[in-house]
C-alpha cells in the first residue's frame, strides 16, 4: 500500500510493496527536517536540543531513525519520537503525551536553521571581504573581485529602492536594514534552488522565516513613524468626523495587513516555484518512459531559469515594499510650508 511506504528526501522510486506517491515526495523536499540529505542513503544528522522540566537534552537526530530509515522512539530523560517532523513526548505505548509535549521547548538545529547559518556565513564572508578591499584601496579605485560584484547591487538598492521611496535626506539610516533584508532573502532563495548540499533547504518557503522578516519590518516601520502618519490613520484630515470614525478602524487594520502581505507573498511564491519544479520531475517517475523525460527535462530547465528570476524579484519586491512602508510612515505632512511659500501665501491673502 502507498500509505505504508516511507519516503526518503531524494528517493523517487517507491518500495516494492508500494506505488510512487507524488504528494509525499514533494512534501518531503519542501518541508523542514532534522537531517540534511546528501546522496543515496547518506545524510548529515543535525543536533536535537530539547528543554523540559526534566532538564536540557542534546543528542543527534540519528537516534530518531533505525537502519531502515523508520521513525523510532529515543529514550532520554523522557521518551521522544518525531511526528510530522515535530518532536513529541510519547508514553510507553508510543502514543503522544500531550501534557508533557506542551512543556517541551524545542531549540533543535533543523535543516532550515542550518541553512540560515550557512547563508549568514556567506554574507559575512562576502561583505567583510568587500569592506576590507575598500579600506585597503579606497573608494576612488576601480572595484575588483568581490567589490565589482557587490557594488552595482548595493547601488541598485540605494538608487532604485531606498532614495525613491524614503527620500534623499532620510534613506541613509535605513540602508543597513534594507541591504540585510535584500541579501538575506536573495541568498536563501538561490541556495534553495541548488539541489545539492549546501543548498536544497526551503528557507524562504518556510512561513516562520517570512513571518520573522515581516515582524522586523513591522517594528522598524512603526518606530520610524511620526505624528503625521498616525494622524492619517486615526483622524484623517480634510474629512467629516463621521467619515474619520468610519475609516480609522480600516486604516488601523492596514497597519497589520502590510507586514502580513509581505509574509504571505514571499512564502507563497517560493513554495509554489519549488512545487512546480518537483511536479515536473515527478512526471518522469509516474510515466517511467524516455518520452516523459524528454518532455519533462526541458520544462524543468525552463522553470528553473524562471525561478532564478523569481528569486531576485521576490527579494526586490520585499525590499521595495519595506522601503515604501518606511517612507509612508516617516513622510512629513503635506501641509507643512516652506518659509518662501508661507510668504507667498501671506502676500496672496493681502491682495
Amino acid at each position: 500500500m502507498a500509505n505504508d511506504t516511507t519516503a526518503v528526501a531524494t528517493q523517487h522510486v517507491a518500495k516494492e510493496e508500494g506505488s510512487f506517491n507524488v504528494t509525499e515526495t514533494i512534501l518531503e523536499h519542501i518541508k523542514d527536517d532534522h537531517s540534511w540529505h546528501l546522496w543515496g542513503h547518506l545524510s548529515i544528522s543535525l543536533p536535537v536540543i530539547l528543554y523540559s522540566p526534566q532538564g536540557l537534552e542534546i543528542f543527534s537526530s540519528s537516534h530518531f531513525l533505525n537502519e531502515h530509515h523508520e521513525n523510532v522512539v529515543y529514550e532520554g530523560k523522557q521518551n521522544y519520537k518525531l511526528f510530522d517532523g515535530k518532536t513529541k513526548v510519547v508514553n510507553a505505548a508510543g502514543e503522544i503525551d500531550m501534557a508533557a509535549s506542551k512543556k517541551l521547548w524545542d531549540f533543535s538545529i533543523t535543516k532550515n536553521v542550518a541553512s540560515l547559518f550557512i547563508s549568514v556565513f556567506i554574507l559575512l564572508l562576502v561583505f567583510l571581504t568587500a569592506s576590507a578591499a575598500y579600506k585597503k584601496t579606497g573608494i576612488k579605485t576601480a572595484p575588483k573581485g568581490v567589490q565589482s560584484f557587490m557594488e552595482p547591487i548595493i547601488l541598485f538598492v540605494r538608487d532604485e529602492i531606498a532614495i525613491p521611496n524614503i527620500g534623499a535626506k532620510r534613506f541613509a539610516r535605513y540602508m543597513p536594514f534594507l541591504l540585510t533584508i535584500f541579501f538575506l532573502i536573495l541568498t536563501n532563495n538561490f541556495l534553495g534552488l541548488i539541489p545539492l548540499f549546501p543548498g536544497g533547504a526551503n528557507v524562504s518557503g518556510n512561513i516562520a522565516f517570512t513571518m520573522t522578516l515581516a515582524v522586523c519590518v513591522f517594528v522598524v516601520v512603526n518606530l520610524s513613524s511620526n505624528k503625521n502618519y498616525w494622524e492619517h490613520i486615526f483622524w484623517m484630515p480634510g474629512m467629516h468626523w463621521s467619515m474619520k470614525l468610519f475609516l480609522a478602524p480600516i486604516e488601523l487594520i492596514g497597519v497589520f495587513n502590510k507586514p502580513i502581505s509581505l509574509m504571505i507573498r514571499l512564502f507563497a511564491n517560493i513554495t509554489a516555484g519549488h512545487i512546480l519544479v518537483l511536479s515536473l520531475v515527478c512526471l518522469i517517475f509516474i510515466f517511467k518512459t524516455v518520452y516523459a523525460a524528454a518532455v519533462a527535462v526541458p520544462f524543468v530547465i525552463f522553470i528553473f531559469l524562471i525561478e532564478l528570476l523569481v528569486a531576485f524579484l521576490q527579494a526586490y519586491i520585499f525590499t521595495m515594499l519595506t522601503a515604501m512602508y518606511i517612507g509612508m510612515a516617516s513622510e512629513e505632512g503635506h501641509h507643512d510650508h516652506h518659509p518662501a511659500a508661507e510668504g507667498a501665501d501671506k502676500e496672496l491673502a493681502h491682495h
